[in-house]
Order: C-alpha cells, then structure tokens, then sequence
C-alpha cells in the first residue's frame, strides 16, 4: 500500500468516527508514526508504506477513532508556542489558558505559585517567558508531578521551578508576588456534555469538583491573605459563567481590583484581583 492510501484510509475512518479535523489528525499521526515532522510529510508521501510503520500508524488511528485525543497518542501538547510533554494524568494545556498567560505577563512578577499545576504549562510557560522570576507548582497527583518536571526540565527552567506534593496551600510556606491556578470547575450537570477525547480520557480530578464546580475557589480565596504578598496578584480561569462568583470569593479574602477578563472568544476566562 502506498503512503498516500494508507493516509486517505485514515482520513475515512476518522470521519466515519465523527473526529473533527480527521484529514489534519490523520497527517500528525502519521507524522509521529513515521518519525518525521509534521511539515515534511508532503515531501515524503511517494513511495509504497513500510510495513512495520503502516502497522504502527493504522494502531494509532484505532485509537483515535475510539475518541483518545491526539495528544495521548503523540505525547505533546503546543501551548504558548511550545511544546508540552502531556499524557492521560493531566489536563491538556488549552488556548484558553492563554488569557491567564498573558494577564501574568503585562506586568513584573518575581515569585510565582502554580496551584494545581498539572503538565505545569502555566508555570514553565511564566518562567521560560521570565528568566529572573522563580515558582512553585504545587499538585495532588504525584503522576502529574512527574510530568510538570519533565516539561520543566525540557523548556529550560528547572533550576527555577520546584514542584510539590499539596492540597491546595498545605505544603506550601512563603508568600508570592504572583498566585495563578486553573482548577478544578465544571460543574456536575456539565460533564455529560463534554466532548468524549475530555469526558472518557481526562483526569475527572482535574476537570470537576462536583457541584457547582465552585469548591477550588472555596478552598484558594482563603489562603490568599497569607500567601499573597502585598501588591501581588491572584489570577484564576473559569468557566464563562462564573465570574461574578469568583469574583465575591476573591472579595470576601480581601482582595481588590477585581476584574474578570474575556478570551479570544469573548468568553469570561479569567478573574483578577490583587492584595491591598
């Protein structure tokens, strides 16, 4: 079979699965299964398959037919125009979380805390893009843990990033200029609704706390009084109808300057706030 049946193949199967984007998740497949990257595959697509690859590819389809994301089977995850080392413990790195990005970034910060840190896409992406900052990503997941230090390490900033085991502020002492979390916040009734590459094959401990997708708020708004340093900021994703809820957290720790910032969608995404 040649590489170019071998691909159309793929492409119909995916279709036929209802995966968006078959034809161009069909093309990193086989990118990843070749080994070649993804803006050489035009220049390599004469020739007949070899087998062991086409073996190989054709199992990576079948998964993906199955709805795994793309990101399971290649290992990586582009995010703030780096790639991420991600898997089947943590969140994938969202276009979403850009907002939290570059809200960090408009202004000076020196010590950051990454609370539920996951891949740790938010910490290394502010300490690559900071090289005189340092931070701490805190998780309860010792798997993803192991993966935010990997990502640390790949990008460059591990002599600038500790990670943690924590819930929350447990194992956390200090203060920082600079508090960013994206937890936990669908809400219960939400989850049916997700798109199956998010319902069957992500962490539900790092989608949903139950309910009203409110509890991690609960639990960060506390401890910011004690791990905020005065003029420092608090930054937090949401989901887009929750911002005026956050936002009455963040006030009753004491905050001010509270803001909710909208995505690229114009969704709310973010809420702000800073320690008087």
């Amino acid at each position: 079979m040649s590489w170019k049946a071998l691909l159309a193949g793929a492409v119909s199967t995916l279709r036929a699965a209802g995966v968006d984007g078959a034809a161009r998740d069909a093309r990193l497949l086989l990118a990843h299964a070749r080994g070649i990257a993804p803006d050489r595959m035009i220049l390599e697509m004469e020739g007949a398959a070899d087998p062991a690859v086409a073996d190989r590819f054709q199992a990576l389809v079948a998964r993906r037919a199955a709805r795994e994301p793309l990101s399971h089977l290649t290992g990586r995850r582009a995010f703030w125009g780096r790639d991420f080392t991600v898997g089947p413990e943590v969140l994938d790195p969202r276009p979403e979380t850009e907002t939290l990005i570059a809200a960090a970034l408009a202004r000076p910060f020196h010590r950051v805390l990454d609370l539920g840190t996951g891949s740790g896409a938010i910490l290394v992406t502010l300490l690559a893009d900071r090289p005189e900052a340092t931070g701490l990503g805190v998780d309860l997941s010792p798997d993803a843990l192991a993966i935010a230090s990997r990502n640390a390490n790949g990008l460059g900033v591990a002599d600038r990033a500790a990670f943690a085991l924590s819930d929350w502020y447990a194992g956390v002492t200090g203060t920082f200029d600079l508090i960013v979390s994206n937890p936990p916040y669908i809400t219960a009734c939400e989850m049916a609704d997700l798109s199956p590459e998010v319902r069957n094959w992500e962490p539900h401990l790092a989608l949903t706390p139950g309910g009203d997708g409110l509890d991690a708020y609960r639990a960060i708004a506390p401890g910011l009084g004690r791990h905020l340093a005065p003029g420092g900021r608090v930054l937090l994703e949401i989901g887009p109808a929750q911002g005026r809820a956050v936002a009455d957290l963040l006030r009753a720790a004491g905050m001010q300057k509270i803001t909710i910032l909208p995505d690229l969608d114009g969704r709310d995404r973010v809420v702000a706030g800073e320690n008087p």
